[in-house]
């Protein structure tokens, strides 16, 4: 009996893991299914990386994302409003009020930029995907790419679903 422990051990953690992506995996698979779709204004970037492949860095636009100093703590959540078509803008930090209908939480992250030592003077604040990968050859359908396209859960999580032009329309190659 005893040497059947350690491959139970082996096998119930390994259940274990395959459980526990499969339940992230289902959450957001729920945000994409129900979240609110929000429209978050870009600076882009155009990076390849050699491990990756073809992506895009994501900076989100100074009306959305506020001076990093103010920012009550490392991590929290933003209210956005959006507008008719779902353009968010920065509102204020989030006090845990009731939200009027055209605004939207956002979670955020205040991180020092990549490779700086952290130092309260250079922390930026991070709302959403910071990257998005595409297949190769497809980098002039994104290069077109004015917003990212998230599903926001009422929480403020968030998916990237895609990205869209200057029409607001969902880029597709």
């Amino acid at each position: 009996m005893t040497r059947w422990l350690p491959a139970l051990g082996l096998w119930g953690g390994l259940a274990l893991v395959l459980v526990a992506t499969n339940l992230l995996i289902l959450q957001k698979q729920r945000v994409l299914d129900d979240g609110r779709t929000v429209l978050l204004a870009l600076r882009p970037a155009d990076p390849r990386s050699l491990m990756q492949g073809d992506y895009m860095e994501l900076r989100y636009a100074e009306a959305l994302v506020p001076v990093a100093q103010e920012a009550p703590g490392i991590d929290g959540r933003v209210v956005v409003a959006l507008d008719g078509d779902g353009v968010a803008r920065f509102l204020r930090f989030d006090g845990g009020g009731d939200l009027a209908p055209d605004e939207q939480r956002l979670r955020y992250k205040r991180r020092s930029p990549a490779g700086l030592e952290p130092r309260p003077d250079q922390m930026e604040i991070f709302i959403g995907a910071e990257s998005f990968l595409f297949q190769e050859g497809h980098a002039d359908a994104y290069s077109e790419a004015r917003f990212g396209i998230l599903k926001v859960a009422a929480d403020g999580s968030s998916v990237l679903a895609g990205l869209a032009d200057a029409a607001r329309r969902p880029i597709r190659p």
